[in-house]
């Protein structure tokens, strides 16, 4: 069998070995990572509002707790 993290490493080594990023890059990389989040919870949450009770069942959430979930801003975790 083959181990994955022996095959990720020299993958690894050649990241960590890169410069790093430009401030403004870095600054860039991380809005994207939080604009994907923000877009993702909206999503899920949009969602939520539209299980059925069965569904909720299935992921152990009642109607209230998937009404606050859904109700939460996109920014709030």
């Amino acid at each position: 069998m083959t181990n994955t993290a022996h095959i990720a490493s020299p993958h690894m080594a050649y990241l960590n070995s890169r410069p790093a990023l430009p401030v403004l890059a870095q600054w860039a990389v991380g809005f994207a990572v939080l604009v994907t989040k923000w877009t993702l919870r909206q999503r899920t949450r949009k969602h939520l509002r539209h299980l059925t009770p069965e569904q909720l069942q299935d992921i152990g959430l009642t109607r209230a707790e998937a009404h606050y979930q859904a109700t939460l801003p996109f920014w709030r975790p």
